[in-house]
Order: C-alpha cells, then structure tokens, then sequence
C-alpha cells in the first residue's frame, strides 16, 4: 500500500512497534538496514493473484531475511504496507511502517493474519484515495471500514492482536486482501478498473525511477 502524502509519516515521536508503544524509535527501522531489495510484481503477474499459504516454521533465519528484505524494498517504493507475495513469496506475511490519523506510526510485521470485521456499531465506511505498489502511479477512493482488528503471529510464532483506526486500518484491509489474491482494483467497479490501470500506464515508469533513486541512495 502506498503513503498518503498528505499526511506522510509522521514526524514527532509516538511510536506502536508490533502493537506497542516505544519512547522512541529511528526513522529507518532496523530491517531496513539489514535487507536488500526485491522486485514488486505488478498486477496482471500471475503471483500476487494467488492466495498465499500458511507460514508453518517460525524463528529460521529465511524467515527473518524475508522481512528485513520486505521492510526495504517497502521502503525504497515509499509504501506503507507489502504483503509477501508482493515480492513474489506466497506466503501469509505482510510488513507494514504506516501512520494513523492522529499522526501515530505503527511498524511491525503480521504472519498468517486474520482480519477480524468489527461489529456494525463500532465502525463507519470511509471512502477515500488508495494507492497500491503492485499498482504503481495510480491511486483510487475505495471503501473501506475506518476500524480494524487483525490475528496472527511474530516471525518467533508469538500470537499479536493488531487494532488500527483511520488509515491504518486501512492499510491492514488492504494488506490482507493481498494475502488471498486480490488487489484494491478487485474492488472497484469496471469502470473505475479502468481508469485505475489508464493511470498506472501514464505513470508507472515515473514510479520506478523514483523507486531506483531511493535504491540508490540508500547504496542498494
């Protein structure tokens, strides 16, 4: 998923890390530094149209490697979220470094998560401006609820219980969409379809440039 740059990360220090909050935390979190970048599929790729399996081994290094390089590469995109088949691996994993509305930052990972939909009372439809790494350049409104609560586990096997509100629940609606093969464009009406993928071809070679640049600097 992509950042709204409206509101961008935010810049003072309240920090959930992995549902928690920290005193403080760096601008680049640590697996930035330790991964290397991958390639995101692009919708209409066979792989980010298919549902992701289980994560059935915890605590191996290829487990860990997998995230540093998935908090990078989600870095080096500007994107607030990454599911793992996003870089080719089907498995139910997402990485996300995304701000609320009230300008919190929420970094963490989530394997084999379980989107649980609040009941009617305690949530709204919310539309607004969604963007997508697998769909670059392009941004669409969908609706989604501004109240989220997602089930899984660290990459140790510990379980987690992630809540999000505004944004981030988007961005948590959004990454598990991912993990069973869909996209946000599976949302949209044909025409919106449309002119989500007209935007993309407009502008998706800007997007990588931008992508390589950021590569690039960080000496990747």
């Amino acid at each position: 998923m992509s950042v709204r740059h409206e509101q961008s990360r935010p810049v003072d220090r309240r920090v959930r890390v992995q549902g928690r909050p920290v005193d403080a935390y760096p601008a680049l979190s640590p697996e930035v530094e330790r991964g290397s970048v991958r390639r995101v599929t692009v919708v209409g790729e066979e792989v980010p149209s298919r549902p992701c399996r289980e994560v059935t081994e915890f605590g191996t290094p290829e487990l860990s490697a997998l995230i540093d390089d998935m908090f990078v590469t989600m870095h080096v995109a500007d994107g607030a979220g990454l599911a793992a088949n996003q870089v080719g691996v089907v498995l139910c994993l997402f990485v996300y470094d995304c701000p609320d509305d009230e300008g919190i930052r929420h970094v963490g990972h989530l394997i084999n998560p379980v989107l649980n939909v609040p009941d009617p009372g305690s949530r709204r439809l919310v539309d607004e401006l969604e963007g997508c790494l697998s769909v670059p350049g392009a941004a669409m409104a969908v609706p989604r609820t501004d109240r989220a609560v997602v089930r899984g586990f660290d990459k140790d096997g510990n379980p987690l219980v992630i809540e999000g509100f505004g944004y981030f629940a988007r961005c948590l609606q959004h990454e598990t969409d991912h993990l069973v093969g869909h996209t946000y464009l599976d949302r949209l009406s044909q025409r919106d379809r449309k002119d989500a993928l007209r935007q993309m071809e407009d502008r998706r070679e800007a997007a990588f440039a931008q992508r390589a640049i950021e590569a690039a600097r960080l000496g990747r």
